[in-house]
């Protein structure tokens, strides 16, 4: 087959080529006298992605659900209360977590397609006066349903409620993409990964620690080995790792730092919500509806479509890849064979976004849903053609 197959999932995301090469090194020795010239800056340079000055950022060889594991492990004991509200896959694999590790988990069950419900986690956070509560969950952006939540009004509710729980967020679908406030929002354990914004293989959590997170990591009881913050501590700040890392990815997020802030990450920003708006209105001119409720939850990574009535998302799914080479996510649990979902985050265009709608659009048309031949790719045109830089062109004599 020529040409390149169209990768649209919410991750992993497209890899740019000069991240490949990035990674393209003899390997090396990671006990070397000059390695931390290499990783100290990059330990440096992760704490302005995820804009904390006071926060340590820690990178595991591992994907975001080990991440997700050391946040609960490095700072909790047996029997301690976590508040977290389930909208989708994501946020119920998180609390899934916490009960297997022995947990008191007060879940704030949310319809799929809306978000974290910030006055349902303030009214439990004042009702909690023994403040059994060690820890708040919340995802900032929810990929099974394309929606994106406030984590800032959630750190309001807390404050508001003046209860002293953490505040944990999983960032995995969203640092580097989305913009996140670790320090401005008070947030004290924010897990990523790899795989997505910063458009890297999968391998790699990326784990921004709050010093009241440290502290607290002092005290708490729950075991850990692997994952351990102290041992990171004690190695990292000399630039080392407790085991071996995975020194090519590191190279390769070296890379994708300096393409980050190259562009800028205001700028990675509007990226983001601008392409997504193209999504969202080619969706609207198929005449079909987002996973999300309210244009407050939509999604600059990714969208989630719902299907008719009548008909299975797996089969555009399937039709996109074979037919079209063209990837896109499936529908998870609750909304399985009722979504298929268009991944635009991390290394994508322009081009790129119109390509995955015209791979879905065809699709579409192919399982005998009544969407009108490039009206969707049309919408999407139309948007970013407005939306793009202005020229100035030079006239013909």
């Amino acid at each position: 087959m020529s040409g390149f197959h169209g990768l649209f999932i919410p991750g992993p995301t497209n890899l740019p080529f000069r991240v490949r090469q990035a990674m393209d090194v003899p390997l090396e020795d990671h006990r070397a006298p000059d390695f931390p010239a290499f990783t100290l800056p990059l330990f440096q340079d992760l704490k302005k992605v995820f804009k904390t000055e006071k926060g340590q950022v820690f990178v595991f060889p591992s994907s975001g659900t080990g991440g997700w594991e050391s946040a609960i492990a490095n700072t909790l004991s047996p029997g301690d209360g976590v508040l977290v509200s389930v909208f989708g896959q994501f946020s119920h694999l998180w609390a899934d977590m916490c009960r297997r590790f022995g947990l008191a988990v007060d879940v704030i069950d949310t319809e799929w397609g809306e978000g974290a419900p910030a006055e349902e986690y303030q009214r439990r956070l004042e009702a909690d006066k023994a403040h059994k509560i060690k820890a708040v969950l919340v995802c900032h952006n929810e990929t099974a349903t394309g929606v994106t939540s406030d984590v800032a009004a959630v750190r309001k509710a807390l404050d508001a409620a003046k209860h002293p729980a953490l505040l944990f967020v999983d960032g995995v679908s969203s640092i580097a993409s989305i913009d996140f406030r670790m320090d401005e929002w008070g947030a004290d354990v924010v897990v990523s990964g790899s795989q997505k914004g910063f458009m890297l293989p999968p391998g790699l959590a990326i784990v921004g620690v709050s010093q009241k997170a440290l502290e607290a990591h002092k005290t708490a009881r729950l075991p850990r080995c692997f994952f351990d913050y102290s041992d990171m501590i004690k190695t990292n700040k000399d630039g080392y790792f407790p085991y071996t890392p995975a020194t090519t990815l590191l190279h390769g997020l070296r890379a994708s730092l300096d393409m980050l802030f190259a562009e800028g990450l205001e700028n990675v920003f509007k990226r983001h919500r601008r392409l997504a708006d193209a999504v969202r209105r080619g969706v609207a001119a198929w005449g079909l509806t987002l996973c999300a409720k309210d244009p407050k939850w939509y999604s600059d990574t990714v969208s989630a479509v719902c299907v008719p009535k009548n008909f299975n998302s797996d089969d555009v799914i399937k039709t996109a890849y074979h037919r079209y080479q063209v990837s896109l996510g499936t529908g998870l649990s609750k909304v399985a064979g009722r979504v298929f979902r268009i991944g635009h985050l991390g290394h994508v265009n322009e081009i790129m976004v119109l390509q995955g709608l015209a791979g879905a659009e065809m699709a579409l048309r192919d399982v005998g849903v009544p969407v009108e031949a490039g009206s969707g790719v049309g919408a999407a045109e139309e948007h970013i053609r407005a939306t793009a830089p202005k020229l100035k062109l030079g006239k013909v004599a």
